[in-house]
């Protein structure tokens, strides 16, 4: 079992942030197309290589973002259609998130089996995860799943945000 930490800094202009191990070693590298369309997170090892992506299409009635993994489209979210409360659906091959992901308490399962588990970390300045890889081989998928989760969540709040108006 392999656990990291992922933590965002609050003020990041060109939103980037590391993930770390439980040693507090970096393991992965993760930064955002500032300003640039269509929104990407590229994630890098430590040997500046990218294993992940994360892209929001654009041109999309609903907020679409696509998770890569090593060049692999490995799974999809969707905003559904719905009136009351946002409604988001995960679509990947084998791959089921159990649990309240939107408040990023969930586990991962491939297959009928856990692979991994996501905990929010409360009470820190910015958002932090703790990540627990089970499956080796899920490593990558794990932390993209994170970051695409997180870009996801930081997208509905800026629409909230931009919809309110002032009197």
């Amino acid at each position: 079992m392999k656990q990291f930490y992922i933590k965002q800094k609050v003020f990041s202009i060109g939103e980037k942030f590391t993930v770390k191990d439980q040693a507090e070693n970096d393991a992965y590298f993760v930064e955002g197309s500032f300003m640039k369309v269509p929104k990407t997170f590229s994630i890098r090892n430590t040997a500046s290589e990218e294993v992940g992506r994360v892209t929001k299409k654009v041109f999309s009635f609903l907020p679409k973002f696509f998770v890569e993994v090593d060049g692999q489209e490995v799974l999809t979210i969707k905003k559904e259609l719905s009136f009351f409360k946002a409604r988001y659906t995960i679509d990947a091959a084998g791959i089921e998130i159990r649990g309240n992901w939107w408040d990023m308490d969930f586990q991962v399962v491939r297959h009928g089996e856990v692979v991994g588990q996501v905990k929010k970390e409360w009470f820190t300045w910015g958002d932090s995860y703790k990540v627990q890889v089970l499956d080796e081989t899920m490593e990558t998928i794990m932390i993209a799943i994170v970051v695409a989760i997180d870009c996801v969540k930081d997208d509905e709040s800026s629409a909230a945000a931009s919809s309110i108006t002032t009197p």
